[in-house]
């Protein structure tokens, strides 16, 4: 099926502009489906004006749907409808009187002209499926009246907005609370799910004939709602946004959209939805991301103190295998205590491993028995990594640096190395190979024989914890190269 935005490209000569004015309908006409209990379809006009093209269509929650199928991508020619015809040459409401049979179904059909600055770019059809219809309620009779003050707001051009836009990804809908308010905020109608959300803030009564905006001062702390201004605007009908109000134990999202004839303001469409539970749920969230940063931290604080007490117990030592044994030990645990740091710092548990990577190259050079010879650089980036993940290649970059930096070079002062850490991904897959311009492998060196304890390291870390390949070579050019391959998902 295509999509609105190619349909655009490839049929219509609409502008920017009136792209822009269109998504804007787009975002709100769900609401407008739902108050018409009735499908919605945008057509666009193509180049030649010759037909129309189905670029858009919407559905109700509220009622039955007229259209089985997605039509979007349909092609109309001009004359086969004559609403369509009449709503966008006349820009008028066009209706029909008697219904249209599709698929045994009756529906009635209207075509609505969408206007911006003053000409009509497209043309909404609105569906009715009539199986069923009986005498409306007050709420529906509300509904259809708010939908037709909508719909011809739509056909002047006063309608979307073009203001302040919902910044809610839980924006209430139609049947989560329903209110209709006059010009001077009074509420004309409210719907028993409104009234159930204002109950739970506090209302005894009716909300009829209050004036919603007074209300909610009296049932609402002043920190748990906006400013008067935008209170008074919103409630009052007269913004086209949304403000989230409460109590320390309800939270309530209030929307309005305002209403106009001729130019003259009538009032509003208000709705409500409460987001209690929502809150709540984003609170313990928040509370666990703390706890679990915390335990980082205290993890990173943890492995710290025990390489402190390594690096303490290492210069006590006089036997030189087993202080540089602890050394290397204090270096293990420091590349983990990196990478509780990072996450210590990070909302969710993945890390921006680079900056480990290019931290553990520091670390590996600062401390190593070269220190300021050997120099590290990263080409290409690892991207994001789980915790887990993180924790074993951070141990394995560190290994390969350290051996790279212990193994690869001469005491000689006037030498100056370069280790060289390039990051591919291809193919669902990472390649991590680290290079160094070092005197290389021992002669008959082979993986599967050496007992170098960080290379066993490394094997283990690679083959098991990250589920990838290791290979150890000679560089053609001098010096050692060691190629890693992992899952991207490592």
């Amino acid at each position: 099926m295509s999509s609105f935005t190619e349909i655009v490209r490839t049929h219509t000569d609409l502008d920017a502009d009136d792209v822009a004015w269109l998504q804007l309908l787009q975002a709100d006409w769900q609401i407008i489906a739902d108050l018409s209990f009735a499908d919605l379809v945008l057509w666009l006009p193509d180049r030649e004006r010759s037909g129309y093209w189905a670029a858009g269509q919407m559905r109700p929650t509220t009622g039955p749907t007229a259209y089985v199928d997605d039509i979007v991508g349909t092609y109309v020619e001009r004359g086969r409808r004559p609403l369509l015809d009449a709503a966008y040459e006349q820009g008028r409401t066009a209706r029909e009187g008697d219904p249209e049979w599709r698929d045994e179904v009756p529906v009635r059909n209207e075509s609505i002209p969408v206007v911006r600055a003053g000409r009509v770019i497209g043309v909404i059809g609105r569906n009715t499926n009539l199986l069923g219809v009986r005498t409306p309620s007050r709420l529906e009779l509300s509904y259809l009246q708010t939908a037709a003050d909508l719909t011809q707001m739509i056909a002047t051009g006063d309608f979307p907005s073009s203001g302040q836009r919902s910044d809610h990804a839980d924006s209430p809908r139609v049947g989560d609370g329903f209110l209709r308010v006059d010009a001077g905020g009074h509420v004309v109608y409210a719907s028993p799910n409104a009234q159930s959300v204002y109950r739970r803030l506090g209302l005894s009564g009716d909300l009829a004939g209050l004036v919603l905006a007074d209300l909610v001062r009296e049932l609402v702390p002043p920190r748990r709602r906006p400013d008067e201004e935008t209170l008074s605007a919103v409630l009052g009908g007269r913004a086209h946004r949304d403000v989230e109000i409460g109590t320390v134990e309800v939270s309530i999202i209030v929307r309005a959209i305002p209403l106009r004839t001729g130019g003259e303001h009538i009032g509003g469409l208000i709705l409500v939805r409460d987001v209690s539970d929502l809150r709540r749920r984003d609170r313990e969230l928040v509370t666990k991301d703390a706890t679990i940063r915390e335990i980082h931290h205290r993890v990173k604080n943890n492995l710290q103190t025990v390489a402190a007490l390594l690096r303490l117990q290492a210069r006590r030592i006089d036997n030189e295998t087993a202080k540089l044994a602890l050394e290397e030990a204090v270096r293990r645990v420091g590349s983990i205590a990196i990478v509780h740091e990072t996450l210590s710092q990070a909302v969710e548990e993945t890390v921006q491993f680079d900056e480990i990577a290019d931290r553990l190259g520091t670390m590996v050079t600062d401390v190593g028995a070269l220190p300021g010879r050997v120099l590290v650089r990263r080409v290409g980036s690892f991207g994001v990594l789980p915790s887990e993940g993180a924790n074993a290649l951070a141990m394995v970059l560190t290994e390969l640096l350290q051996n790279a930096v212990e193994h690869g070079y001469d005491d000689d002062p006037a030498v100056v190395g370069e280790i060289v850490v390039t990051v591919d991904h291809l193919g669902g897959r990472t390649h991590v190979v680290v290079d160094d311009d070092g005197r290389g492998l021992p002669a008959g060196f082979t993986l599967d024989g050496s007992t170098n304890l960080g290379l066993s390291i490394v094997r283990t870390l690679v083959e098991s914890e990250l589920g990838g390949q290791l290979e150890l070579r000679d560089r053609p050019e001098g010096g050692t190269r060691v190629a890693i391959d992992v899952p991207s998902a490592t």
